[in-house]
């Protein structure tokens, strides 16, 4: 997790209410690379697309921007961003308190959060908004599919940002060669769905359980 606490200054965004779906993807890139079907939703249009790299999910926007002539620009949410959208206000350790359920989220609830009680778990995705939004009205950002961040992953990086005192719309390093995953999966143990834990991967990187959602501004 990245610690101290510490806050900083974001301007306005728009960010999905949900990780972008296997039918979203192929509606824009004419195909979708994910392992995961679900009997009885037509194509997957409800699962979150996945096994879709930094670079793939950067593909997709741009050509999703070109799509939108000019209207909205496409990106991924800054790690700042992503997790300011994820608490809604919040301080907790995670949107929902100071615990995340097997009915709010989707990971792996044999590993709960500290000592909480277990719950399910079902060892797949499951459709976007199938648990309840966070106080913003978006889903899933706990759980489901870790989702890709613009930013290149620097351990210390908050730490120094810390050190400067409030910093605006901070976006990672300069430069790097893994980038950041926020939110956990469907595979992990509650420590991991954590507002404020992190992961990396390299741009090229795909795995069953790694999705993204999307940034858009005018």
């Amino acid at each position: 997790m990245s610690k101290p606490i510490h806050r900083v200054k974001l301007d306005g965004f728009e960010i999905s209410a949900t990780p972008v779906t296997q039918a979203q993807y192929k509606a824009v890139m004419g195909a979708k690379p994910s392992y995961f079907k679900e009997k009885g939703h037509k194509d997957a249009a409800e699962l979150p697309v996945e096994n879709v790299s930094w670079n793939d999910a950067m593909v997709f926007c741009e050509q999703l921007t070109k799509l939108a002539k000019g209207k909205y620009r496409f990106t991924l949410p800054t790690e700042a961003r992503w997790e300011y959208a994820c608490r809604a206000g919040t301080t907790t350790p995670f949107n929902t308190g100071e615990n995340l359920t097997t009915e709010q989220a989707n990971y792996d609830g044999n590993y709960p959060y500290l000592n909480n009680p277990k719950g399910k778990y079902l060892e797949k995705i499951t459709p976007v908004g199938s648990y309840p939004p966070n106080g913003w009205g978006l889903y899933d950002m706990h759980g489901n599919v870790w989702e890709w961040c613009m930013d290149w992953y620097g351990k210390k990086y908050y730490d120094e940002c810390k050190n400067k005192g409030i910093v605006e719309n901070p976006a990672g390093p300069e430069t790097g060669s893994r980038l950041v995953l926020r939110g956990g999966s469907w595979g992990n143990y509650g420590l991991r769905c954590h507002s404020a834990n992190r992961s990396n991967f390299s741009p090229d990187d795909r795995n069953g359980d790694i999705g993204f959602r999307l940034v858009f501004v005018p």
